[in-house]
Protein backbone atom coordinates (compact mmCIF):
# COMPACT_ATOMS: atom_id res chain seq x y z
CA UNK A 1 0.00 0.00 0.00
CA UNK A 2 2.79 2.64 0.52
CA UNK A 3 4.34 1.82 -3.03
CA UNK A 4 0.63 3.07 -3.92
CA UNK A 5 0.65 6.24 -1.71
CA UNK A 6 4.18 7.19 -3.08
CA UNK A 7 2.94 6.60 -6.53
CA UNK A 8 0.51 9.23 -5.56
CA UNK A 9 2.52 11.82 -4.22
CA UNK A 10 4.24 11.60 -7.35
CA UNK A 11 0.83 11.97 -9.25
CA UNK A 12 0.50 14.72 -7.13
CA UNK A 13 4.05 16.46 -7.93
CA UNK A 14 3.91 15.49 -11.29
CA UNK A 15 -0.09 16.05 -12.19
CA UNK A 16 0.20 19.22 -13.50
CA UNK A 17 2.77 18.54 -16.83
CA UNK A 18 -0.16 18.16 -18.56
CA UNK A 19 -18.05 54.59 5.62
CA UNK A 20 -17.32 52.51 8.53
CA UNK A 21 -20.35 50.47 10.04
CA UNK A 22 -19.40 48.41 13.54
CA UNK A 23 -20.49 45.15 14.85
CA UNK A 24 -23.03 46.56 17.25
CA UNK A 25 -25.16 47.94 14.04
CA UNK A 26 -25.33 45.33 11.58
CA UNK A 27 -28.55 44.34 9.91
CA UNK A 28 -30.33 41.06 10.66
CA UNK A 29 -29.80 39.57 7.54
CA UNK A 30 -33.02 37.21 7.55
CA UNK A 31 -36.59 38.22 6.65
CA UNK A 32 -39.86 37.27 8.18
CA UNK A 33 -40.90 34.03 7.29
CA UNK A 34 -36.82 32.94 7.75
CA UNK A 35 -36.20 34.50 3.66
CA UNK A 36 -32.99 35.97 2.49
CA UNK A 37 -33.12 39.59 2.17
CA UNK A 38 -33.77 40.79 -1.19
CA UNK A 39 -31.75 43.52 -2.79
CA UNK A 40 -31.91 45.71 -5.73
CA UNK A 41 -28.74 46.67 -7.56
CA UNK A 42 -29.13 49.86 -9.61
CA UNK A 43 -26.56 50.70 -12.23
CA UNK A 44 -24.56 53.78 -10.54
CA UNK A 45 -25.59 56.83 -13.21
CA UNK A 46 -23.63 59.36 -14.35
CA UNK A 47 -22.73 62.63 -12.84
CA UNK A 48 -20.39 64.68 -15.59
CA UNK A 49 -20.40 64.81 -19.51
CA UNK A 50 -18.64 61.08 -19.99
CA UNK A 51 -21.28 58.80 -20.07
CA UNK A 52 -20.17 55.52 -20.06
CA UNK A 53 -23.11 52.84 -19.55
CA UNK A 54 -20.78 50.03 -19.96
CA UNK A 55 -18.89 50.54 -16.74
CA UNK A 56 -22.08 51.18 -14.84
CA UNK A 57 -23.22 47.90 -15.94
CA UNK A 58 -19.85 46.25 -14.86
CA UNK A 59 -19.79 47.76 -11.29
CA UNK A 60 -23.39 46.21 -11.11
CA UNK A 61 -22.51 42.94 -12.36
CA UNK A 62 -19.61 42.86 -9.93
CA UNK A 63 -21.91 43.59 -7.17
CA UNK A 64 -24.61 40.89 -8.33
CA UNK A 65 -21.66 38.32 -8.52
CA UNK A 66 -20.53 38.98 -5.24
CA UNK A 67 -23.22 39.31 -3.00
CA UNK A 68 -25.21 36.51 -4.25
CA UNK A 69 -22.28 34.27 -3.80
CA UNK A 70 -22.38 35.58 0.17
CA UNK A 71 -25.11 33.04 0.79
CA UNK A 72 -26.89 36.14 2.57
CA UNK A 73 -29.07 38.11 0.37
CA UNK A 74 -30.94 37.36 -3.35
CA UNK A 75 -29.90 40.11 -5.66
CA UNK A 76 -31.46 41.32 -9.02
CA UNK A 77 -30.22 44.06 -10.97
CA UNK A 78 -32.61 46.78 -11.51
CA UNK A 79 -32.69 49.90 -13.66
CA UNK A 80 -34.35 52.67 -12.17
CA UNK A 81 -34.99 56.68 -13.30
CA UNK A 82 -32.08 58.87 -12.60
CA UNK A 83 -31.59 61.09 -9.77
CA UNK A 84 -31.92 64.76 -10.87
CA UNK A 85 -29.40 66.18 -8.49
CA UNK A 86 -27.47 63.00 -7.55
CA UNK A 87 -27.13 60.74 -4.65
CA UNK A 88 -26.37 63.57 -2.29
CA UNK A 89 -29.29 66.24 -2.90
CA UNK A 90 -32.11 64.03 -4.16
CA UNK A 91 -34.06 62.07 -1.58
CA UNK A 92 -35.02 58.30 -2.51
CA UNK A 93 -38.42 57.43 -3.00
CA UNK A 94 -38.54 53.98 -1.21
CA UNK A 95 -42.48 53.50 -1.95
CA UNK A 96 -42.00 51.74 -5.40
CA UNK A 97 -38.55 49.33 -3.84
CA UNK A 98 -41.05 48.28 -0.95
CA UNK A 99 -43.72 47.67 -3.58
CA UNK A 100 -41.78 45.29 -5.32
CA UNK A 101 -40.40 43.36 -2.32
CA UNK A 102 -37.14 45.13 -1.60
CA UNK A 103 -35.77 45.27 1.63
CA UNK A 104 -32.41 46.77 0.89
CA UNK A 105 -31.22 49.03 -2.59
CA UNK A 106 -27.48 49.94 -3.50
CA UNK A 107 -27.28 53.11 -5.98
CA UNK A 108 -24.43 54.84 -7.09
CA UNK A 109 -23.16 57.41 -9.45
CA UNK A 110 -19.72 57.82 -11.33
CA UNK A 111 -17.48 60.79 -12.68
CA UNK A 112 -14.95 60.25 -15.25
CA UNK A 113 -12.62 62.71 -16.23
CA UNK A 114 -9.79 61.58 -18.91
CA UNK A 115 -8.46 58.50 -16.63
CA UNK A 116 -9.54 59.77 -13.76
CA UNK A 117 -12.62 57.96 -12.23
CA UNK A 118 -15.12 59.28 -9.17
CA UNK A 119 -17.41 56.43 -8.06
CA UNK A 120 -19.96 56.62 -4.92
CA UNK A 121 -22.17 53.87 -3.78
CA UNK A 122 -24.71 53.90 -1.06
CA UNK A 123 -27.00 51.04 0.66
CA UNK A 124 -30.21 51.86 1.93
CA UNK A 125 -32.57 49.96 4.26
CA UNK A 126 -35.58 49.86 2.41
CA UNK A 127 -38.20 49.10 4.95
CA UNK A 128 -36.84 51.68 7.69
CA UNK A 129 -36.06 54.40 4.57
CA UNK A 130 -32.86 55.28 5.81
CA UNK A 131 -29.24 54.77 4.29
CA UNK A 132 -26.91 52.13 5.75
CA UNK A 133 -23.32 52.92 4.66
CA UNK A 134 -21.48 54.41 1.61
CA UNK A 135 -18.19 54.79 0.20
CA UNK A 136 -17.06 56.82 -2.09
CA UNK A 137 -13.64 56.14 -4.50
CA UNK A 138 -11.22 58.27 -6.03
CA UNK A 139 -8.78 56.61 -8.81
CA UNK A 140 -8.03 55.87 -12.16
CA UNK A 141 -10.79 53.48 -14.79
CA UNK A 142 -8.59 50.56 -14.35
CA UNK A 143 -9.44 50.62 -10.23
CA UNK A 144 -13.45 50.09 -11.07
CA UNK A 145 -13.84 46.44 -10.51
CA UNK A 146 -11.45 46.90 -7.20
CA UNK A 147 -13.87 49.65 -5.82
CA UNK A 148 -16.96 47.77 -6.67
CA UNK A 149 -15.67 44.52 -5.10
CA UNK A 150 -14.95 46.68 -1.93
CA UNK A 151 -18.72 48.07 -1.78
CA UNK A 152 -19.50 44.60 -1.49
CA UNK A 153 -17.18 43.69 1.41
CA UNK A 154 -18.76 47.17 2.84
CA UNK A 155 -22.81 45.14 2.14
CA UNK A 156 -21.06 42.07 4.08
CA UNK A 157 -20.35 44.26 7.13
CA UNK A 158 -23.37 46.10 6.98
CA UNK A 159 -25.02 43.25 7.17
CA UNK A 160 -23.33 40.48 9.31
CA UNK A 161 -20.54 43.36 11.48
CA UNK A 162 -17.90 41.40 9.79
CA UNK A 163 -16.21 42.55 6.40
CA UNK A 164 -16.14 40.50 3.46
CA UNK A 165 -13.68 38.70 1.59
CA UNK A 166 -14.34 39.99 -2.09
CA UNK A 167 -11.28 42.17 -2.51
CA UNK A 168 -8.97 39.03 -1.76
CA UNK A 169 -7.41 37.33 -4.44
CA UNK A 170 -6.77 34.17 -5.87
CA UNK A 171 -3.13 32.46 -6.46
CA UNK A 172 -3.56 29.10 -8.24
CA UNK A 173 -1.20 27.05 -11.22
CA UNK A 174 -1.77 27.03 -14.49
CA UNK A 175 -0.52 25.30 -17.63
CA UNK A 176 -1.44 28.44 -19.67
CA UNK A 177 1.75 29.08 -20.39
CA UNK A 178 2.64 25.76 -21.71
CA UNK A 179 4.35 24.50 -18.45
CA UNK A 180 3.00 24.92 -14.59
CA UNK A 181 3.25 28.53 -13.23
CA UNK A 182 1.96 30.74 -10.63
CA UNK A 183 -0.55 32.47 -11.30
CA UNK A 184 -3.03 35.33 -9.41
CA UNK A 185 -6.53 36.70 -10.42
CA UNK A 186 -9.48 38.40 -8.65
CA UNK A 187 -11.60 35.92 -6.17
CA UNK A 188 -14.10 35.86 -9.87
CA UNK A 189 -11.51 34.96 -11.96
CA UNK A 190 -10.76 38.65 -13.22
CA UNK A 191 -8.16 39.94 -14.08
CA UNK A 192 -5.35 37.16 -14.23
CA UNK A 193 -2.11 37.62 -14.05
CA UNK A 194 1.28 35.43 -14.58
CA UNK A 195 3.70 36.03 -11.84
CA UNK A 196 6.33 33.18 -12.22
CA UNK A 197 8.23 32.59 -15.07
CA UNK A 198 10.71 29.98 -14.86
CA UNK A 199 9.56 27.77 -17.69
CA UNK A 200 9.56 24.97 -15.42
CA UNK A 201 6.69 23.15 -12.84
CA UNK A 202 5.51 25.23 -9.90
CA UNK A 203 3.03 23.67 -7.32
CA UNK A 204 1.09 24.08 -3.99
CA UNK A 205 1.16 27.66 -3.43
CA UNK A 206 0.80 29.26 0.41
CA UNK A 207 0.48 32.62 0.94
CA UNK A 208 1.97 34.11 4.03
CA UNK A 209 -0.71 35.34 6.85
CA UNK A 210 0.52 39.41 6.07
CA UNK A 211 -0.23 38.56 1.97
CA UNK A 212 2.46 39.46 1.11
CA UNK A 213 4.74 36.41 0.34
CA UNK A 214 4.13 33.21 -1.84
CA UNK A 215 5.89 30.19 -0.61
CA UNK A 216 5.56 26.91 -3.10
CA UNK A 217 7.45 24.25 -4.52
CA UNK A 218 9.04 24.20 -8.13
CA UNK A 219 11.51 22.07 -10.32
CA UNK A 220 13.20 25.06 -11.59
CA UNK A 221 16.54 23.66 -10.59
CA UNK A 222 15.70 19.90 -11.23
CA UNK A 223 14.93 18.82 -7.42
CA UNK A 224 10.93 19.68 -6.15
CA UNK A 225 12.44 22.51 -3.75
CA UNK A 226 10.80 24.88 -1.78
CA UNK A 227 11.08 28.64 -2.70
CA UNK A 228 9.87 31.72 -1.36
CA UNK A 229 8.96 35.08 -3.06
CA UNK A 230 7.13 38.51 -2.83
CA UNK A 231 4.22 39.19 -4.32
CA UNK A 232 5.36 42.02 -6.17
CA UNK A 233 8.60 40.74 -7.15
CA UNK A 234 10.00 38.40 -9.38
CA UNK A 235 13.09 37.18 -7.07
CA UNK A 236 12.48 33.38 -6.13
CA UNK A 237 14.26 32.71 -2.74
CA UNK A 238 15.34 28.88 -2.14
CA UNK A 239 13.61 28.33 1.26
CA UNK A 240 14.27 24.34 1.43
CA UNK A 241 16.42 22.36 -0.94
CA UNK A 242 17.54 19.55 0.77
CA UNK A 243 17.67 16.06 -0.96
CA UNK A 244 14.55 14.52 -2.27
CA UNK A 245 11.25 15.81 -1.98
CA UNK A 246 10.62 19.72 -0.36
CA UNK A 247 6.84 19.86 -0.75
CA UNK A 248 3.50 20.55 0.20
CA UNK A 249 4.70 23.77 1.99
CA UNK A 250 2.65 25.68 4.65
CA UNK A 251 2.78 29.36 6.63
CA UNK A 252 2.27 29.09 10.27
CA UNK A 253 -0.67 31.84 11.85
CA UNK A 254 2.41 34.08 12.96
CA UNK A 255 4.06 33.62 9.68
CA UNK A 256 6.76 32.80 11.48
CA UNK A 257 7.61 29.23 10.59
CA UNK A 258 7.04 26.49 7.53
CA UNK A 259 5.63 23.61 7.92
CA UNK A 260 6.34 20.97 4.82
CA UNK A 261 7.07 17.66 3.54
CA UNK A 262 10.97 16.52 3.34
CA UNK A 263 12.05 13.07 2.18
CA UNK A 264 16.11 13.69 3.20
CA UNK A 265 15.25 10.79 5.70
CA UNK A 266 14.21 8.30 3.13
CA UNK A 267 10.41 8.29 3.77
CA UNK A 268 8.61 11.85 3.58
CA UNK A 269 8.22 13.20 6.97
CA UNK A 270 6.97 16.60 8.41
CA UNK A 271 9.25 19.26 9.46
CA UNK A 272 8.63 22.59 10.22
CA UNK A 273 11.06 25.01 9.37
CA UNK A 274 11.93 28.96 10.28
CA UNK A 275 10.56 31.38 7.32
CA UNK A 276 14.36 30.96 5.87
CA UNK A 277 14.68 27.58 6.08
CA UNK A 278 16.89 27.25 8.69
CA UNK A 279 16.27 25.41 11.85
CA UNK A 280 14.55 22.18 10.86
CA UNK A 281 12.21 20.46 13.33
CA UNK A 282 10.82 17.15 12.49
CA UNK A 283 7.51 16.55 13.62
CA UNK A 284 6.62 13.18 12.35
CA UNK A 285 7.98 9.88 13.19
CA UNK A 286 6.99 6.76 11.10
CA UNK A 287 7.67 3.94 8.06
CA UNK A 288 4.96 5.88 6.46
CA UNK A 289 4.22 8.94 3.64
CA UNK A 290 3.32 12.18 5.75
CA UNK A 291 2.69 15.24 3.90
CA UNK A 292 0.42 18.34 3.45
CA UNK A 293 0.21 20.18 6.89
CA UNK A 294 -2.52 22.28 7.68
CA UNK A 295 -2.23 24.47 10.80
CA UNK A 296 -5.10 25.28 13.12
CA UNK A 297 -5.78 29.35 12.76
CA UNK A 298 -4.49 29.40 16.56
CA UNK A 299 -1.38 27.72 15.64
CA UNK A 300 -1.56 24.52 18.50
CA UNK A 301 -2.25 22.03 16.13
CA UNK A 302 -1.67 20.49 12.70
CA UNK A 303 -3.34 18.24 10.56
CA UNK A 304 -1.42 16.35 7.94
CA UNK A 305 -2.45 13.61 5.47
CA UNK A 306 -0.52 9.83 5.84
CA UNK A 307 -0.84 6.32 4.91
CA UNK A 308 0.28 4.92 8.53
CA UNK A 309 -2.79 2.86 8.62
CA UNK A 310 -3.13 1.34 5.08
CA UNK A 311 -4.30 4.16 2.95
CA UNK A 312 -4.25 8.54 3.02
CA UNK A 313 -5.74 9.56 6.17
CA UNK A 314 -5.91 12.60 8.07
CA UNK A 315 -4.41 12.99 11.17
CA UNK A 316 -3.82 15.77 13.93
CA UNK A 317 -0.59 16.53 16.15
CA UNK A 318 0.49 18.86 18.37
CA UNK A 319 3.25 21.35 16.59
CA UNK A 320 5.79 19.80 18.38
CA UNK A 321 5.00 16.31 16.77
CA UNK A 322 3.26 15.25 20.07
CA UNK A 323 -0.57 13.53 20.90
CA UNK A 324 -0.86 12.50 17.52
CA UNK A 325 -4.18 10.61 16.51
CA UNK A 326 -6.38 9.89 13.29
CA UNK A 327 -8.93 12.77 12.56
CA UNK A 328 -12.02 11.71 12.51
CA UNK A 329 -13.38 8.01 11.89
CA UNK A 330 -10.91 8.01 9.33
CA UNK A 331 -13.00 6.42 6.34
CA UNK A 332 -11.65 6.63 2.79
CA UNK A 333 -8.75 7.64 1.20
CA UNK A 334 -8.58 11.01 2.47
CA UNK A 335 -6.25 13.96 1.34
CA UNK A 336 -5.83 18.34 1.05
CA UNK A 337 -7.11 18.97 4.78
CA UNK A 338 -7.95 23.04 4.96
CA UNK A 339 -8.91 24.71 8.33
CA UNK A 340 -11.80 27.29 7.80
CA UNK A 341 -10.38 31.06 9.09
CA UNK A 342 -11.73 29.85 12.83
CA UNK A 343 -11.09 26.56 12.85
CA UNK A 344 -14.39 25.45 13.72
CA UNK A 345 -14.18 23.36 10.43
CA UNK A 346 -11.80 21.40 8.12
CA UNK A 347 -12.38 20.74 4.55
CA UNK A 348 -10.87 17.75 2.74
CA UNK A 349 -11.02 16.45 -0.29
CA UNK A 350 -12.03 12.17 0.13
CA UNK A 351 -12.27 9.58 -2.77
CA UNK A 352 -15.78 8.27 -3.58
CA UNK A 353 -15.37 7.12 -7.00
CA UNK A 354 -13.76 10.17 -7.55
CA UNK A 355 -12.55 13.21 -5.19
CA UNK A 356 -15.09 14.69 -3.59
CA UNK A 357 -15.20 17.91 -1.10
CA UNK A 358 -16.33 17.26 2.10
CA UNK A 359 -16.44 19.12 5.53
CA UNK A 360 -16.07 18.32 9.29
CA UNK A 361 -16.47 19.66 12.38
CA UNK A 362 -13.04 20.62 14.23
CA UNK A 363 -13.09 16.98 16.33
CA UNK A 364 -14.00 15.19 13.06
CA UNK A 365 -17.91 14.66 13.43
CA UNK A 366 -20.38 15.82 11.59
CA UNK A 367 -18.91 15.02 7.68
CA UNK A 368 -21.01 16.37 5.48
CA UNK A 369 -20.50 16.07 1.13
CA UNK A 370 -20.57 19.28 -0.90
CA UNK A 371 -19.62 18.14 -3.73
CA UNK A 372 -20.58 15.49 -6.05
CA UNK A 373 -20.28 16.09 -9.64
CA UNK A 374 -16.79 15.67 -11.81
CA UNK A 375 -13.41 15.18 -10.07
CA UNK A 376 -12.71 17.80 -6.89
CA UNK A 377 -9.59 18.42 -4.77
CA UNK A 378 -7.43 20.68 -2.92
CA UNK A 379 -10.09 23.10 -1.21
CA UNK A 380 -9.40 26.48 0.35
CA UNK A 381 -11.48 28.80 2.21
CA UNK A 382 -12.28 32.52 1.69
CA UNK A 383 -10.75 34.50 4.68
CA UNK A 384 -14.20 35.28 6.01
CA UNK A 385 -15.10 31.48 5.79
CA UNK A 386 -17.82 32.01 3.89
CA UNK A 387 -16.88 30.40 0.58
CA UNK A 388 -14.36 27.80 -0.80
CA UNK A 389 -12.81 27.63 -3.91
CA UNK A 390 -11.40 23.96 -5.39
CA UNK A 391 -10.09 22.75 -8.41
CA UNK A 392 -12.30 20.46 -10.40
CA UNK A 393 -12.44 18.30 -13.29
CA UNK A 394 -16.22 18.57 -14.87
CA UNK A 395 -15.86 16.97 -18.17
CA UNK A 396 -12.90 19.07 -19.41
CA UNK A 397 -10.00 20.32 -18.50
CA UNK A 398 -9.58 20.54 -14.25
CA UNK A 399 -10.81 24.42 -13.55
CA UNK A 400 -11.26 26.47 -10.44
CA UNK A 401 -14.60 26.74 -9.21
CA UNK A 402 -16.25 28.53 -5.91
CA UNK A 403 -19.38 27.45 -3.60
CA UNK A 404 -20.51 28.90 -0.27
CA UNK A 405 -19.07 27.04 2.75
CA UNK A 406 -22.77 24.96 2.79
CA UNK A 407 -21.79 23.48 -0.94
CA UNK A 408 -24.18 25.75 -2.53
CA UNK A 409 -23.64 28.17 -5.69
CA UNK A 410 -20.77 25.99 -7.41
CA UNK A 411 -19.76 28.15 -10.03
CA UNK A 412 -16.21 27.92 -12.59
CA UNK A 413 -14.13 31.24 -11.89
CA UNK A 414 -10.92 30.64 -14.15
CA UNK A 415 -10.43 32.20 -17.41
CA UNK A 416 -6.87 31.07 -17.86
CA UNK A 417 -6.85 28.51 -20.60
CA UNK A 418 -5.30 24.86 -19.66
CA UNK A 419 -5.00 23.09 -16.55
CA UNK A 420 -5.52 25.10 -13.33
CA UNK A 421 -5.70 24.03 -9.91
CA UNK A 422 -3.92 24.25 -6.85
CA UNK A 423 -5.99 27.66 -5.59
CA UNK A 424 -5.08 29.41 -2.54
CA UNK A 425 -6.82 32.41 -1.06
CA UNK A 426 -4.97 35.48 -0.25
CA UNK A 427 -5.96 37.47 2.70
CA UNK A 428 -8.47 40.44 2.46
CA UNK A 429 -7.53 43.28 0.43
CA UNK A 430 -7.17 46.48 1.68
Amino acid sequence: MKFFFQLFLICLLLSGLQQPVFAANYIEVTATGNRLLKLAVVPPQPMGSVIRPDLANETAEVHNFDLNMSGLVTVERRDAPLLTNGLALTPIDFIPWLSAGYDLLIRGEYELRGEELTLEFRLYDVLAKKMVTSKRFLGREKDLRRYAHTFSDEVVRALTGENGAFTSKIVYVSSQPGNKELFMMDWDGHNPQQLTKNRSINLSPDISPDGREIIFTSYKRGNPDLYKRAISSTVEVPVSSRRGLNITGAWSPDGKKIALALSKDGNTEIYTVAKDGSAPSRLTVSRSANVSPAWHPDGSRIVFVSDRLGKPQLFSMDTNGGSVGRFGNGSGYTVNPSWSPKGDKLAFARMVGGFQIFVANADGTGVVQLTSEGNNERPRWSPDGRLIIFSSRRGGQEALYVMRSDGSGQTKVSRTKGVNQHPVWTPRGP
